[in-house]
């Protein structure tokens, strides 16, 4: 017997959570989230989000920022719909009790200025904005009774059209989403959850790389469910390293903001010598990914294993009020950031890429959505700027609701007979695992092989090391998935492994650098041949994946 809701929304971040909030008001709506409600990457997000909400500033400096950032592959309909209705939505999270820091007792805004963008635009909750937003949004939906919350539940694989019927193709216009098959990994059971609209709001895939500022959840599930039913993914060789990671064995490579650098913090060597002056005019204010390829390049010249990030300058009281957490974090390892500088390094931080959406968050397949990190919207491009990810979420839900809700009204007739040809999860003839160091093995192995050859840093013969040797963890990973029960770590695993290849096949397929893709072979943007997205589908039945993503366009 499936659970039959109208909505489905996969993810519980800023994306999925605004999604949920809107569209609860036409019909049922299941969340559909692998912890517990709140862990999510939105939760971790310090700087901020970045609108126009100062008399000097524009939207259309907004969009230049954007654009200039993004490296000639953004699109700028939606970066010009992004950045003007940016401050709505900002507003509409006020209205529900979000608290952004605000100057003195007064309601000016205390807007923070971030990396790439020419004036104060960054609203911010001292250095726990995401969480303050997080919290602002799960205490909405848990008003609402029309949600049910699915904690400690993910995501198998999309139960689509094409899945059901032979002769429609995956990922063709015939096809569209019906449903999903979900692991409730407390239970280890299988449920099928029926909807008319899904959102995908999964997040990124931080940990597809050894070093990661992103949470235990980001596992590249959305990207991996979704390309194995037909959707269209782009850009996925831009994959965004924070360059101010806490270095520490105990840290998990804990993020330090943006925004410390944004208020007059310095980068510097072990030597105590400024550098970044020496590879842009910004200086240490300079986009993410000059800053990440200086650092990286830094570590290697001098062998050392960190840089300094030194905001000793700044007065006390300033760093411990601006950044409660950062500060105390810090010290909690060891660092009192008013009185040393703290170690740091690079870390994967944030995916540019993901399923192809138009305006409003529709993918190619009918009746699925995405929104948020999991998605390509053309607002990043080839390189993100800081503190937009918060403002796409906010706006695309939104305008998915829309749409969502067209597609519900006209398939109101249709779900009985969709219902009763929806089959139940077959196991088949799998058995538990007996060797589950497999998982652990293959985990640690992708993770290390992309932090390698697939980084900051990437040469065409690591991609070709890297390529090899990601075919062969499938075809293992393929046949463990097949013989053994699945469980949340298998399906990480599978999922972790696919996103891989596919950031792997687009660095390797565009012969330039631009943005977050730096190739050593070829050092220089050709925008005669590449100022244009990588785009890749898999258009055959499959629970895994082809060994070789299929590009299918460039657009």
């Amino acid at each position: 017997m499936s659970i039959e809701k109208d909505f489905i929304v996969i993810g519980s971040g800023v994306a999925g959570l605004t999604f949920a909030l809107k569209v609860c008001k036409f019909g049922s709506v299941g969340i559909i989230t692998k912890d517990a409600l709140e862990e999510s990457a939105t939760k971790y997000a310090q700087g901020g989000i970045a609108s126009v909400m100062a008399e000097d500033d524009s939207f259309d400096l907004h969009v230049k920022d954007t654009m200039e950032t993004g490296r000639g592959l953004c699109h700028e309909d939606f970066v010009r719909i992004a950045c003007g209705e940016g401050p709505a939505r900002v507003r509409e999270l006020i209205e529900l009790g979000a608290n952004f820091d605000r100057r003195g007792r007064g309601t000016e805004f205390d807007l923070g200025k971030e990396a790439g963008h020419s004036k104060r635009r960054i609203l911010h909750a001292n250095d726990l904005t995401g969480w303050e937003i997080e919290r602002t949004l799960i205490e909405a939906v848990h008003a609402q009774d029309n949600i049910e919350i699915f904690e400690h539940h993910m995501a198998i694989d999309l139960i689509t059209r094409a899945r059901l019927e032979e002769n429609i193709q995956p990922g063709s216009d015939k096809d569209e989403a019906l449903g999903l098959y979900v692991l409730d990994h407390q239970t280890q059971k299988v449920e099928t959850i029926e909807g008319r609209g899904i959102l995908m709001a999964t997040g990124g895939a931080g940990k597809v790389y050894l070093y990661t500022s992103n949470p235990d959840t980001a596992t590249g599930d959305g990207i991996a469910v979704a390309y194995r039913a037909g959707a269209k993914i782009a850009n996925m060789e831009f994959f965004q390293f924070h360059p101010t990671c806490l270095f520490h064995p105990k840290a998990k490579s804990f993020l330090i903001s943006e925004t410390v650098r944004g208020e007059g913090g310095i980068l510097r060597l072990q030597n105590g010598e400024t550098f970044m002056e020496n590879y842009h005019s910004l200086g240490c204010l300079a986009p993410r990914d000059v800053v990440a390829r200086a650092i990286d390049y830094e570590m290697k010249k001098s062998g050392d294993d960190y840089v300094l990030l030194d905001a000793t300058h700044l007065e006390g009281y300033r760093i411990r009020e601006r950044f409660p957490n950062i500060y105390k974090t810090c010290l909690k390892f060891g660092f009192d950031m008013s009185k040393e500088p703290v170690p740091v390094v690079p870390a994967a931080h944030y995916m540019c890429g993901g399923l192809v959406v138009d305006v409003n968050g529709q993918t190619n397949i009918k009746r699925l959505f995405a929104s948020g990190e999991v998605c390509f919207s053309g607002l990043h491009g080839a390189n993100r700027l800081a503190s937009n990810s918060l403002l796409e979420g906010l706006v695309l839900s939104h305008r998915a609701v829309e749409k969502a809700v067209a597609l519900f009204k006209d398939s109101s007739s249709k779900r009985v007979s969709q219902a009763h040809r929806i089959p139940e999860w077959d196991p088949g003839s799998a058995v538990d695992s007996d060797e589950s160091v497999v998982v652990s093995h293959n985990w640690d192995e992708i993770r290390r092989l992309m932090w390698n050859y697939v980084g900051i840093v990437r040469s065409t013969k690591r991609l070709k090391r890297a390529e090899r040797r990601i075919q062969l963890l499938l075809e293992e990973i393929q046949e463990y998935y097949w013989n053994f029960k699945i469980t949340k770590n298998t399906l990480e695993l599978r999922n972790i492994a696919i996103t891989a290849q596919l950031i792997i096949q687009g660095a390797m397929i565009r012969k330039e650098s631009r943005g977050l893709h730096f190739n050593l072979d070829h050092p220089e943007p050709d925008d005669t041949n590449w100022k244009q997205d990588t785009v890749f589908q898999t258009t055959v039945h499959s629970l895994i994946t082809q060994t070789n993503p299929r590009i299918v366009t460039h657009e």
